[in-house]
């Protein structure tokens, strides 16, 4: 399963078609992942993110909107190669997943969200997962308060062993950070259908059976999905990358 595996990983595919219905009050013209953060798209520090960490080609799964995000990074940017999965349909994030994988060539990939960013050691993600001999690894934030998102429970050897659903009652906890590192052959022996939820209907219906890992990670977090948060990532964003902290 895990044969030619490298000290690196330098393929990502970034989920950027989503709606962003709850962001909707204050971005309307332009996908989630395009939203104005100062004078770049959220998206934009993403990518910046993923270049420093070595990543060299990124998959942009889109949909919604997608020319918006097309015309403005092209197939160049930040000395990363950009290819787009369009989806021909909306196919959920399991299922732009399994659609953006023809695009790439590793076995190991990583897969983020378009509208998060997790600055964690994507090097020591890798090393956790080979470690672990993981099939996939899911880096983990730890969060107070965290009743807004699902956590992630692990047991001492960092193996998933429960998901609790949003609106629990934890004071605090491990949430699902956003990003994944993904054994391709592995995710692509599933018999699912072609619509469906990553987190639900993969990750929460297989993690009993199979090699799926939790990590901690340090990082800085957020999460531009609610207009609080987003309107926190204006003020944030551009200070971090402008002392170069990311």
């Amino acid at each position: 399963m895990h044969n030619n595996r490298n000290n690196s990983v330098d393929e990502a595919i970034v989920l950027a078609g989503g709606l962003g219905t709850r962001l909707r009050t204050i971005i309307q013209e332009v996908p989630k992942p395009m939203a104005p953060i100062g004078k770049k798209p959220f998206l934009a520090y993403l990518l910046s993110y993923l270049s420093g960490q070595g990543i060299q080609h990124v998959i942009l799964s889109v949909g919604y909107k997608y020319e918006y995000i097309q015309q403005y990074f092209g197939y160049q940017y930040n000395n990363l190669t950009i290819d787009y999965a369009i989806e021909p349909k909306r196919l959920g994030t399991g299922g732009a997943i399994r659609y953006a994988l023809q695009f790439t060539r590793s076995e190991e990939v990583l897969i983020c969200n378009g509208d998060t960013l997790f600055t964690l050691s994507i090097r020591r993600l890798l090393a956790y997962h080979q470690r672990a001999n993981a099939q996939l690894s899911l880096a983990l934030k730890g969060m107070q308060q965290p009743k807004r998102y699902g956590l992630v429970e692990i047991n001492h050897q960092c193996r998933i062993i429960h998901f609790h659903e949003k609106g629990h009652n934890n004071p605090c906890g491990w949430i699902n950070g956003g990003v994944y590192l993904l054994n391709k052959s592995f995710f692509l022996q599933f018999a699912l259908p072609e619509t469906f939820s990553f987190e639900h209907d993969f990750l929460q219906q297989y993690y009993q059976q199979h090699k799926f890992y939790g990590f901690p990670c340090t990082g800085y977090f957020i999460d531009i999905g609610i207009p609080e948060d987003y309107r926190r990532a204006c003020v944030e964003l551009p200070k971090l990358f402008a002392v170069g902290w990311v």
